[in-house]
């Protein structure tokens, strides 16, 4: 019974962890989006996009309007958005996206989980041509006909449509477009009325490389340590 015990527990405080590194890292795009085109929704896309993230993540309504309020003050942070690139071990490309108010001290924390994780941080362009930036949305798919939908979004810039999971196990639909139809497919899933769970610009590997299970762990150790970085929003890498 013990055992189960601390079993759910360590469960419980991983969910926490994982809930309160989503909350800030929407803070922080909140942050963005209204210091880029104010506080309204209905006139800031960035910032309505945002708020349906938020929703995603079950940020409590009252913690978004208090950091969209926040900015108002003078002395509120102002995030600088950063990409940060290297090598994990065995060759694995990793693009860091940071939004942090002190890069000098974002490099070094970035720069010392790569070195003590055997990995190595690159220049500008080390890596980057390896990925490929897109809009990713992910929808519910109850009620949608996925054919229907892909002929109508081929004229919005659609370039991939599947099916998915999302962190709960649930299905989902992932639409992928180029990055620069990232905003007339945001209107296109609008207006034809479907449910939008999220929706995201990201890194999309180009291709895969696959790891034997200890070369794998060494990897993923380096990439949760980036995870845990307060400063660091997302991270993305090529491991298969």
């Amino acid at each position: 019974m013990g055992r189960i015990f601390e079993t759910r527990k360590a469960t419980m405080f991983a969910r926490w962890d994982k809930m309160a590194k989503a909350f800030t890292r929407i803070g922080k795009e909140i942050a963005i989006a209204v210091r880029a085109g104010g506080p309204h929704a209905d006139t800031n896309p960035a910032l309505r996009r945002v708020l349906q993230n938020a929703r995603a993540v079950n940020m409590p309504k009252d913690k978004v309007e208090s950091a969209i309020k926040r900015l108002s003050d003078k002395n509120a942070a102002d995030y600088e958005e950063i990409i940060y690139e290297g090598f994990a071990p065995h060759g694995i490309a990793v693009l860091v996206e940071a939004a942090t108010d002190n890069p000098t001290r974002t490099v070094a924390n970035v720069r010392m989980h790569f070195n003590r994780c055997n990995g190595n941080m690159g220049n500008s362009g080390s890596v980057g041509f390896l990925f490929k930036r897109m809009g990713v949305f992910r929808l519910k798919p109850e009620g949608v006909d996925q054919d229907e939908l892909e002929l109508e979004l081929i004229d919005y810039g659609l370039e991939d449509l599947g099916e998915g999971v999302g962190e709960e196990g649930e299905a989902q639909l992932i639409v992928r477009s180029a990055f620069q139809d990232f905003g007339s497919m945001q209107a296109a899933l609008e207006a034809r009325g479907v449910t939008v769970i999220s929706s995201e610009l990201e890194y999309i590997p180009m291709s895969l490389i696959s790891l034997p299970e200890e070369q794998a762990e060494e990897v993923l150790k380096l990439i949760d340590r980036l995870e845990q970085d307060d400063d660091i929003q997302k991270v993305y890498h090529t491991l298969g």
